[in-house]
Formats: C-alpha cells, sequence, structure tokens
C-alpha cells in the first residue's frame, strides 16, 4: 500500500520546520544561513527566498548552512549542497524524506559525509498558513549532511525524535544554557 500526500499543490512546498527540530541541530552545528525559505518561515536571520533562487547563486555564510528544501524537486539541492559546502568551506544539512529507494538518495551517497535518519516518530512539519505543526507526515525524515574537510564518509547514522525533541524545546525556555559558562 502506498500513501499518497493529502496536501495541495500549493502548499506542498511550504513547510517549515518545527523550531525544536531546527533549535536541536542548531547547538550541533551553528547555523547561519537557511537557503529554502520564505520571510514567514526562515529559521535563521540570514535566509534566500525563492525570488532570491538559491540554486542560481553562492551560498556564502559565517555558519553552518540549513536547508529543508522543497519535497517536489530535491535532487538539484543535493548537488547544491555538495558543491557548496567545498566552496564556502561550511557544514550542510539538508532535511529529507527518508526515502532510501529513490534516485537522489544515491546521488547523495557520491558525496555526503552522513546520513541521520532520525528514528522514534515523525516530524510534524508547520503549516505554512496557520502555523500549526501539522500530523499526518506520510514519511519518515532524515538529514544530509556535508562536512567540508572529510572525504565522504557515507556514515549512517541515527538520532531519536524524542531526544531531539526535548534539547530543542530547551534551548528556547534557556534550559540548555543552564550550567553552560
Amino acid at each position: 500500500m502506498t500513501l499518497k500526500s493529502t496536501t495541495d499543490a500549493d502548499d506542498k512546498d511550504c513547510w517549515q520546520t518545527p523550531v525544536w527540530l531546527f533549535d536541536a541541530l542548531d547547538i550541533e552545528f551553528g547555523f547561519w544561513l537557511d537557503v529554502a525559505a520564505s520571510k514567514h518561515n526562515a529559521l535563521c536571520t540570514q535566509f534566500f527566498t525563492e525570488e532570491a533562487n538559491a540554486l542560481e547563486r553562492e551560498w556564502e555564510s559565517h555558519g553552518a548552512i540549513w536547508c529543508n528544501p522543497p519535497y517536489s524537486k530535491i535532487l538539484p539541492w543535493i548537488d547544491k549542497a555538495a558543491e557548496q559546502s567545498r566552496k564556502q568551506h561550511k557544514a550542510v544539512v539538508l532535511l529529507v524524506p527518508e526515502d532510501m529507494s529513490v534516485g537522489w538518495f544515491s546521488k547523495a551517497l557520491d558525496t555526503v559525509d552522513e546520513v541521520r535518519v532520525i528514528t522514534d516518530g515523525r516530524v510534524n512539519f508547520v503549516h505554512a498558513g496557520t502555523g500549526k505543526e501539522k500530523k499526518g507526515n506520510s514519511k519518515g525524515s532524515m538529514l544530509l549532511i556535508w562536512r567540508p574537510f572529510t572525504n565522504p564518509r557515507r556514515l549512517i547514522t541515527t538520532v531519536s525524535k524524542h531526544m531531539l525533541e526535548q534539547i530543542g524545546k530547551k534551548v528556547r525556555t534557556g534550559e540548555i544554557l543552564e550550567g553552560v559558562q
């Protein structure tokens, strides 16, 4: 049985990453630039909108680069992420559907350092219109991670959604900073 998305075509590529997920990963990577955003869903102060066309420009950044690409066309983002990680000497992290049976995943394996599968539940993305997390994601999620100073190791690792959620939610309350000097 194949699960099909019930999302309207106009909204299909406009979902925001939940802030808790971004915050948990931001602790590890230190994101500076969000390359697939809108004015309403950008997670970094520096970001590219669709009009800025991130696929046609350099991803100049002073820190790691975040990307939750449009899921309707992932392959060009994989190619660009690999190129820009090398050119900018920055880590690039893409949040994509967990589907290792598709061609873009095989292409990512040519250059990616780490594939990190999010286990223990599916990520509920934030609806562009309502600003609320929507349950019912038909696939799991994974992170494709490029690191600029390593030969692609093609590591496959896992991380618990529950752990990311706990960490990310503590960032916004300031709890995660307690004891850090």
